[in-house]
């Protein structure tokens, strides 16, 4: 049975002070995806396209966004990052500053369902989502996402 932790290639958990905006906070998420050949770098400039146009449509909660574009935008294969900003960024004036991103790589409409139910079961767990955002570093991260 896969793990979520299975879904985030090496080096796709970061941890930084800040973004200086919300498109460099969405070039962060991205980064380690981009590394990894799991999206093409015009993937990341989607999304920021995508969220001129209609908003910031991957807020999921407050301090949560899930940055992610269609698969013909450059999705090479299905994976996940997470970026934590210790200091959140503002997408727009109606959402809260968010603190923890996870960059979403989807190759199919498929492909990606274990993920995202693995990650909805996280997400409805307070006590997960207070230890990501005060995680001290990536193992602790680490450590969180092998629960699920």
């Amino acid at each position: 049975m896969q793990a979520l932790i299975d879904f985030f290639p090496e080096n796709s958990i970061a941890i930084y002070p800040s973004a200086e905006h919300w498109e460099h906070a969405i070039d962060l998420s991205m980064a380690s995806l981009i590394d990894n050949h799991a999206v093409k770098p015009e993937y990341s400039q989607a999304i920021k396209d995508a969220t001129h146009e209609i908003g910031p449509y991957y807020i999921l909660a407050p301090e949560i966004a899930m940055p992610h574009a269609r698969p013909e935008n450059g999705v090479n294969h299905t994976a996940l990052s997470l970026t934590l900003l210790r200091k959140g960024v503002i997408f727009d004036a109606d959402s809260e500053p968010v603190k923890l991103l996870i960059g979403l790589a989807a190759k199919d409409a498929d492909s990606h369902i274990y993920a995202i139910q693995a990650l909805s079961e996280m997400f409805c767990d307070d006590e997960s989502i207070t230890s990501l955002l005060n995680a001290a570093n990536t193992e602790n991260i680490k450590d969180i996402l092998k629960r699920y």
